[in-house]
């Protein structure tokens, strides 16, 4: 393998630097710049474009011009573009890898994984593309036929988060490349370089200028305010904090832009007495410590039931205690750094809470010592369900273990959230497996397993998790229209 110092220059070396605006590779309108930072380092990777209100103006023209050519695009040769951008991706995973490390932080096996999911996504919509349907109904009187088409909402507003940069990217853009929608991607300026590298192989793979338009920005509110209230953006797609999402939806009310959103978790994972602890176990460190904890899926309050609470704490502890911690980069890491000093703060005061309100700390890891924004993986037993842990996303690697007596309560607590996104299970009772999973307030269920997302399943939460579905067979429905032709039925009885 080759030396580390030389991966990162060829990959940070070989990244655009610039805006993607209608096929072309564009500095900022006022020649303004970011620096890209290594949370592991804390040092400079580079500097790119830090588009304005003018660029995301442009951004906006130009995919408001390619939209009318793009929707009549054959969906064969659409299908086609995103297979190639799937090869693409998958002959370039160590790059790619690489360079969600360097700017995101997760370990590189971690990373790899992430390419390949993100690559997936590309593969499942190239297949949805030719099976866009419509369908055609005679009426109850048989005086009309109903003829019902699918049509490209129009030009799209996606804004993707910095934990999962490059499948976030995809999860986004193969919909909407395949119903035919042309697209502004606005990427988390803490994680950019992703998304200028995916824009790059689309471009590669054949998808016509101005169809993907790309402005990266530490300004969004003057790049994505004046796109959402200027009539032109039809669809807006966000992943992000709950927080932001309601902003975007105020946004979006003047006029009336249709909106799909993945917001903030607070997932439960319950362990019941008759569970299989080691399977348990292995879920909740699947659950919890995918992404360092930085996931909206991360497993947020572990309910345990009181007769094997404290043997799976232990068992958890003892995980989780001998993870390794480091630059990402390094072989053996298991868990790299949070993303900047804001979470790392984050996630330090909420343990301080919890443990001045009576938890106790059953484990804590080993951080290298030196720079970087690295948190110990922690295990915290008997929290206390006044614990502002419990009601805020922790997104970071600690597991708050709460004990509980019997299946009403748990549903109550687990319910006692403003978010809805997933719930774990773990039980080997069928009956009360289903019974559960249909009374949690949640958009998912991992039953017996930690891990839920896969990209021909249907992503996405209830409740202030957000708003419609990402991936599956309905993934593509949020970027599509429908409509209604009525034909009236002649006669013909009388010729």
């Amino acid at each position: 393998m080759a030396d580390t110092n030389d991966i990162r220059t060829d990959v940070i070396a070989d990244v655009p630097r610039q805006l993607f605006i209608a096929g072309r590779w564009v500095p900022a309108a006022d020649g303004r710049t970011f620096a890209v930072e290594n949370p592991a380092t804390e040092t400079r990777l580079c500097e790119i474009a830090d588009g304005g209100a003018a660029d995301g103006a442009h951004a906006v023209e130009a995919a408001v011009a390619a939209q009318g050519s793009w929707a009549r695009t054959a969906p064969r040769v659409r299908g086609e573009i995103l297979r190639r951008a799937f090869e693409l991706i998958v002959e370039r995973t160590d790059e790619l890898a690489m360079l969600v490390t360097l700017e995101m932080g997760k370990p590189l096996a971690e990373a790899r994984g992430e390419v390949a999911y993100a690559a997936e996504f590309f593969r499942w919509f190239s297949e949805e593309a030719v099976r866009i349907d419509g369908g055609m109904t005679t009426t109850p009187d048989g005086r009309n036929r109903i003829m019902v088409m699918r049509q490209p909402v129009g030009p799209c507003m996606l804004i993707t988060p910095w934990n999962f940069p490059l499948a976030m990217g995809t999860r986004k853009i193969g919909p909407a490349v395949a119903a035919g929608c042309t697209m502004v991607l606005k990427p988390a300026p803490q994680t950019p370089l992703s998304s200028l590298a995916l824009a790059r192989i689309l471009q590669e793979a054949g998808l016509p200028d101005g169809v993907l338009n790309v402005v990266t920005t530490t300004r969004a509110q003057d790049v994505v305010e004046p796109a959402l209230r200027g009539g032109d953006i039809r669809k807006l797609s966000f992943t992000g904090s709950t927080a932001v999402g309601r902003l975007l939806l105020a946004q979006c009310a003047d006029t009336v832009v249709r909106t799909s959103m993945e917001l903030g978790g607070n997932a439960p994972f319950i362990v019941f007495e008759d569970a299989d602890l080691d399977a348990a176990v292995e879920g909740a460190m699947t659950a919890k410590m995918r992404n360092m904890g930085e996931a909206c899926t991360a497993a947020n309050r572990l309910f345990v039931h009181r007769s094997v609470a404290k043997e799976f704490a232990e068992r958890l502890a003892a995980r989780m205690a001998a993870l390794t911690v480091g630059p990402g980069t390094r072989d053996g890491v298991q868990v790299g750094p949070l993303i900047d000093a804001a979470s790392k703060q984050k996630v330090t005061s909420l343990v301080e809470d919890a443990v001045a309100k009576g938890a106790e700390v059953v484990a804590v890891g080993t951080v290298p010592q030196g720079a970087g924004h690295f948190y110990p993986p922690t295990v915290l037993a008997q929290v206390s369900r006044d614990s502002d842990m419990l009601t805020t996303e922790i997104f970071g690697p600690v597991a708050p273990v709460i004990a509980f007596d019997d299946e009403d309560e748990v549903v109550g607590m687990a319910n006692d959230t403003d978010w809805g996104l997933v719930g774990y299970l773990f039980t080997q009772d069928l009956d009360r497996a289903l019974n559960v999973s249909e009374r949690l307030e949640v958009g998912m269920v991992g039953l017996n397993t930690g891990l839920v997302s896969n990209p021909a399943a249907p992503f996405g939460g209830v409740k202030q998790s957000g708003l419609g579905r990402e991936g599956g067979r309905v993934g593509i429905e949020e970027f599509l229209e429908y409509k209604y032709i009525a034909v009236p039925v002649r006669d013909r009885s009388a010729s």
